[in-house]
């Protein structure tokens, strides 16, 4: 069976949904030519246009979104900024790594919030921090270990008990947390958005224009979309998990798909009680939770997994119900405004597939949910290396994706491993 070249979805995205008509760049039509085509306009292949067209500004820099902008997994995210590693990149002792890693995660952001000053987006970017909290003895123990990298690594948190989390959260669902001041929350559809609006106008754009096929062509390569193609000498595949069926490594990357979910907003007196200010929290398991505020007084919920195929969103949206009102019963009975899937590209170590795949084609893939900064900094990269500027030793850095074992095995072990740590932690969940 080949592989999909772009996610398909069942439901809109809720994120999008709220935002004023944008008119759409037209989609490809017929021949053309660049000297970079991107495939992927979200987050890294922004960043990845960005950094090419400032080094070489005379060069034709080509985006290719499948979808239209908003509307495909860069707008489906939580919208957490994280200025530090990612729990799952934290290890306490790696400390010297890690410092580079946050040094990178810091400037990133900085550089975002910069843009987003710059070209005025309204995207309600928040510096919130964001929480991690845990019921079960399993959660406690994550909880630990990431404290640990957290003190190591002499980063500022403060530990808070069971009445200390209901106070700032408005629920007694938590025995423990910790809170990092080291995060933003955004709008992600209005993040890209803006981004993608603010372009430079000599990067072109093609929405609802999915690559469907790269051949060699000569020197170079021919760039398939249903309606055209295009010649470039240098292809970068910032489309997650969907480059696999463009010609990156199908043996190290999966698709995952994770769904979300936001009410309408609270009426004043939950409000008054949940949302003093906006917080975000953060699942100390990995199977676990993440809940979210807005700026309009809504509860964000994301949560559960299926693999490479999105699974009935009824279902799902019956489970997250129930994932909340455990959390916060007085809501009960919960009703959702939007939920949708989403999907991420995940590896089998959390180290991204990234550089040079063959001559003139480069991939940045596997952000295992790194989602908007750790995405920009890696695209941003990818362009330098493509343009043979200097850059970080990404290897060293992040870790190279390592090897997983094909279908059926791979499937199999997903949902295995998966439906174990769901039994232990299902009170997390």
């Amino acid at each position: 069976m080949s592989l999909p070249t772009h996610p398909t979805h069942q439901r809109s995205c809720g994120w999008n949904d709220w935002l004023p008509t944008r008119q759409e760049k037209p989609s490809l039509q017929g021949s053309d030519v660049a000297d970079v085509v991107i495939i992927g306009a979200g987050y890294t292949g922004v960043a990845a246009a960005m950094a090419w067209q400032k080094h070489h500004s005379q060069d034709r820099v080509t985006l290719l979104e499948a979808d239209s902008i908003g509307e495909g997994s860069p707008g489906r995210n939580s919208g957490f900024m994280l200025e530090v590693a990612l729990a799952n990149d934290a290890h306490p002792n790696e400390l010297a790594r890690m410092a580079k890693l946050n040094a990178l995660s810091r400037q990133t952001m900085a550089l975002l919030r910069e843009r987003v000053e710059q070209y005025g987006i309204d995207c309600q970017l928040h510096h919130s921090g964001t929480y991690r909290a845990a019921r079960s003895d399993i959660g406690q123990h994550a909880l630990h270990q990431y404290r640990a990298f957290l003190e190591g690594a002499g980063l500022s948190y403060q530990a808070l008990d069971k009445a200390e989390l209901s106070e700032r959260l408005g629920t007694n669902y938590y025995q423990q947390g910790l809170y990092s001041p080291d995060c933003y929350l955004v709008q992600p559809a209005a993040l890209i958005t803006g981004l993608v609006d603010n372009l430079d106008p000599a990067i072109q754009l093609f929405e609802r224009s999915p690559a469907i096929g790269i051949l060699p062509d000569g020197a170079g390569w021919r760039v398939i979309t249903p309606e055209g193609e295009i010649n470039t000498p240098t292809v970068i595949l910032a489309n997650n998990a969907f480059s696999r069926a463009l010609g990156a490594d199908t043996s190290r990357l999966t698709a995952i798909y994770t769904y979300a979910a936001l009410t309408p907003p609270l009426s004043s007196a939950d409000q008054q009680r949940i949302i003093s200010e906006q917080w975000g929290l953060l699942p100390a398991h990995r199977l676990g939770c993440t809940l979210r505020t807005t700026s309009d007084g809504r509860l964000m919920i994301r949560s559960r997994y299926s693999y490479e195929k999105e699974a009935d969103n009824a279902g799902i949206e019956a489970e997250l119900k129930a994932s909340l009102e455990a959390r916060y019963p007085e809501l009960g009975p919960v009703h959702f405004d939007k939920m949708w899937g989403g999907t991420t590209g995940l590896t089998y170590n959390g180290a991204p597939l990234w550089g040079e795949l063959q001559s003139g084609l480069y991939v940045s893939a596997g952000c295992n949910g790194g989602g908007i900064v750790k995405g920009t900094y890696l695209g941003d990269a990818l362009a330098r290396h493509a343009l043979g500027l200097p850059v970080e030793d990404i290897a060293s850095l992040f870790g190279k994706a390592s090897w997983m074992p094909p279908s059926p095995i791979r499937k199999l072990g997903f949902y295995l491993k998966s439906g174990i740590e769901r039994r232990k932690a299902k009170r997390e969940t």
